[in-house]
C-alpha cells in the first residue's frame, strides 16, 4: 500500500465499470479519491464502499461550465490535485451510415471534449502544485478498424491525439505533469455488455493468462492506470498503453 500516498485523484465515470475499479485501486494505494459520474446515485455508491478515503460529485464531463464547478470543488477541499482519468464514455453500435450527426456530435461531447475539457481545467490545478498524472481512457477502437463502432472509434482517436499533444505541451511549458492514454480490448464491463447485446449478464472473467480472444476484467485496466498515476512511471510520457491481451498484435 502507498503507491500513490498523499495524492488526490479524480475519475470520471468513476460510478461503475473500468471508472469503479480506477477509484477502488487508487484509492487501495493510499490516494484521496474524487469519483465522478453524471448520475451522482452511482458515484456515491462507489464512494461509499470505498469509505473515507474518497468522495462522490456529480460531473457532466461534455459542460464545460460543470468542469469548472468541479475543479473549484476539489480545490476548496483538497486544495490540489495530482491524478486525472478522464474515463467517462459512452457506446454507440452503428457504422459510419448508420450513425446520425445528432448521434456523432452526442458521443464525441462525452469521450471527446470530455477529455478536452478536463485536461483543460485540470491542468491550471495540477501545475499550481507538483504537477501530477494525466490518464485518458482511449480504447483498441483507436488502433483498429470497427465499423460497428464508427462514432465511439472516431472519439477514441480523438483522445489518443489530444494526449501526445497535451504531454508535449507540459513539457515544452516546463509543467510537470504527464499525459499517456490506456486502449483496452474487450474489457467485462456494463459497456462491453450492452455493446455485445446482453446488457446486465454479466460473465466471469478467470484467473491466470487469458487465452486469446477472452475479455478482461476491470481490474486488469486498474493495474495500468495505477502505475501510470504513480511515480514509478515517471519517464513514461505521452505513450499508448495498450491493455488487450494481444488482440492487436495478432495477424488475423
Amino acid at each position: 500500500m502507498g503507491r500513490v500516498a498523499g495524492k488526490v485523484a479524480l475519475v470520471t465515470g468513476g460510478g461503475s465499470g473500468l471508472g469503479a475499479a480506477d477509484c477502488a485501486a487508487l484509492a487501495r494505494e493510499g490516494a484521496r479519491v474524487v469519483v465522478t459520474d453524471v448520475k451522482l446515485e452511482t458515484a456515491q455508491r462507489v464512494a461509499a464502499r470505498i469509505g473515507e478515503g474518497a468522495v462522490a460529485m456529480e460531473l457532466d464531463v461534455a459542460s464545460e461550465e460543470a468542469w469548472i464547478a468541479t475543479m473549484k470543488a476539489v480545490d476548496e477541499q483538497f486544495g490540489r490535485l495530482d491524478i486525472l482519468v478522464n474515463n467517462a464514455g459512452v457506446v454507440l453500435n452503428a457504422d459510419v451510415e448508420e450513425t446520425t450527426l445528432e448521434q456523432y456530435r452526442w458521443v464525441n461531447s462525452v469521450m471527446s471534449d470530455g477529455v478536452f475539457l478536463g485536461c483543460k481545467h485540470a491542468i491550471p490545478l495540477m501545475n499550481r502544485n507538483d504537477g501530477g498524472s494525466i490518464i485518458n481512457m482511449s480504447s483498441t477502437g483507436a488502433l483498429l478498424g470497427y465499423p460497428i463502432f464508427f462514432a465511439y472509434s472516431a472519439a477514441k482517436g480523438a483522445v489518443r491525439s489530444m494526449t501526445k499533444s497535451v504531454a508535449v505541451m507540459c513539457q515544452e511549458k516546463g509543467y510537470r505533469i504527464r499525459c499517456n492514454s490506456v486502449h483496452p480490448g474487450s474489457i467485462e464491463t456494463p459497456m462491453v455488455q450492452q455493446a455485445e447485446g446482453r446488457p446486465g449478464e454479466e460473465r466471469e472473467v478467470p484467473s491466470g493468462v487469458l487465452k486469446p480472444g477472452a475479455s478482461g476484467a476491470p481490474e486488469d485496466v486498474a493495474a495500468m492506470v495505477l502505475f501510470l498515476a504513480s511515480d514509478e512511471s515517471r519517464f513514461v510520457n505521452g505513450a499508448e498503453m495498450v491493455v488487450d491481451n494481444g488482440v492487436t498484435i495478432r495477424p488475423f
